[in-house]
Parts: C-alpha cells; sequence; structure tokens
C-alpha cells in the first residue's frame, strides 16, 4: 500500500497549488552544540569530551525562521521574532541572509553570510539526491513522508519529512526538491533540527520581495558557493578543528 501511495505523491506536480495558496511557514530551529561535535568523524573523543564540558549549560540553542511561498516562488529567511528568553541581550549584528526559489524559471537568489563573507548565490535551483523513505508522521498538523541524503562535502546526515498534501518541492534553509513541501529536516541524529510549528495559509504583500537596499557581496554560482565550502571543510579536517566557526551549522 504505502509503494503504491509514494508512487501517486511522486506523479503529481510539483507546483499544484493555485494562485490563491499562498502563506508563512513559521520553523523552529534547534542547534545542539554536544550532537554537532559528536557528529564531527575526524575529532578524537577526547576533544569531543572537553567541547561538551566547555559548553556547559548552554549546549542547545533556538530561533525561529519564516518561508515565505506562493505558487511560484518562494523567499526564507531569519525571523525577527524570538524563540526563547536570553538572560543577557547581545547587540548581534544581523547577518545577510535568505534564501529565494523562483521554482517557475528554475532559478536561485541566495544571500548567505559564510565565514566573514557574503556570497550572493544566482543559479539554476540546485538538485538534492533524495532516497525517499515511507515512514510517516504528522508535522504541524499534516502527514508528512520522509527522505534522505548524504551531503557530499559536509558529510552530514539529513532527514526531512515532507508533507503528502502541499504539492510543492520548497522547504528550510536550502532544502528542496521532494515532492512536498519540507516541514521539518533534521541533521545528524538532533544536531541541527528545523520543524515547522506554525504555518498560515494568507494573501502575501510585501513578503517575497527583496530588500531595495543592494546587498554588496560576492558573486558567485552553485560551484563556487560549493567550491568555498570544500575548501573550508578540506582545511578544518586537515587541521581536526570543528568546522562550525562561520558557518550556520
Amino acid at each position: 500500500m504505502k509503494s503504491i501511495l509514494i508512487a501517486l505523491i511522486l506523479s503529481c506536480p510539483l507546483w499544484a497549488f493555485s494562485q490563491e495558496n499562498e502563506g508563512v511557514i513559521r520553523y523552529l530551529m534547534t542547534q545542539n552544540w554536544a550532537k554537532k561535535i559528536a557528529a564531527v568523524d575526524y575529532i578524537s573523543q577526547q576533544q569531543k569530551d572537553k567541547s561538551s564540558y566547555m559548553a556547559g549549560n548552554d549546549s542547545e540553542w533556538k530561533k525561529y525562521t519564516t518561508l515565505y511561498f506562493n505558487a511560484t516562488e518562494t523567499k526564507y529567511e531569519d525571523s525577527e521574532e524570538e524563540a526563547e528568553e536570553r538572560e543577557y541581550q547581545y547587540a548581534w549584528k544581523k547577518e545577510a541572509f535568505w534564501i529565494k526559489r523562483d521554482y517557475a524559471n528554475n532559478k536561485t537568489y541566495d544571500v548567505i553570510s559564510m565565514l566573514g563573507n557574503v556570497y550572493i548565490v544566482e543559479d539554476t535551483i540546485a538538485k538534492i539526491d533524495w532516497k525517499i523513505l515511507n515512514e510517516m508522521k504528522e508535522v504541524a498538523g499534516h502527514v508528512c513522508m520522509n527522505a534522505t541524503y548524504k551531503d557530499s562535502i559536509t558529510l552530514h546526515n539529513v532527514t526531512a519529512w515532507f508533507a503528502l498534501d502541499m504539492p510543492m518541492n520548497a522547504g528550510p534553509e536550502r532544502f528542496n526538491g521532494l515532492p512536498g513541501c519540507i516541514l521539518e529536516v533534521d541533521i545528524n541524529d538532533g544536531a541541527v533540527v528545523l520543524s515547522a510549528d506554525k504555518i498560515e495559509m494568507k494573501k502575501l504583500d510585501q513578503e517575497m520581495a527583496l530588500p531595495k537596499k543592494k546587498v554588496k557581496g560576492k558573486k558567485v554560482d552553485e560551484s563556487g558557493y560549493q567550491k568555498r565550502l570544500q575548501e573550508h571543510y578540506t582545511l578544518k579536517r586537515k587541521n581536526q578543528e570543528p568546522p562550525f566557526w562561520g558557518l550556520r551549522y
């Protein structure tokens, strides 16, 4: 029965939503430092234990992110809404970040702060080699099916849960390409988890628009972005250092 259901899902058009189907998805992004360190295979157990000890009670932190969507486009960015109360308020400068997808024209326009620089990634939408499985669970009131893949550069093991009743191949961060909107992502068994906790169908106004102020950054295509990421991970592996500093996760 499940194999038949998967076949039906895969046969559905990726953007079957009408123009009236647009809205906002809020995701809770949770990062766990101890689990992130545990997933680094080239660091010794002694280093992992020391890092976890130094993190102490601050091993986990949360924030909200937002995905705006309509029939042909999505825009994803960090939310201004706080996900947790903080004992101390830090005046961090907000980094330039958004992920824009134009599915009608197969185009991407991403602005990503990485390793002290801002990269503007313009290219066709990169394909992810997902393996669709047949487990199911509910996320934010929607029945979801899971899919997995392993990133060839970061070596992250990624599990995504996509909604069977939302036939669009969108998702949070740079994850997309499944026959349903991705409502949850688990990276390295809980090291980083993004889970939709609020979905609001509504008519959008200017939310999909890009900022009027021009962003200064280095323009690259997808291969150029991936090359910079590969250089960073190669260096960190050589030096046996955690790769997370200067990256989103």
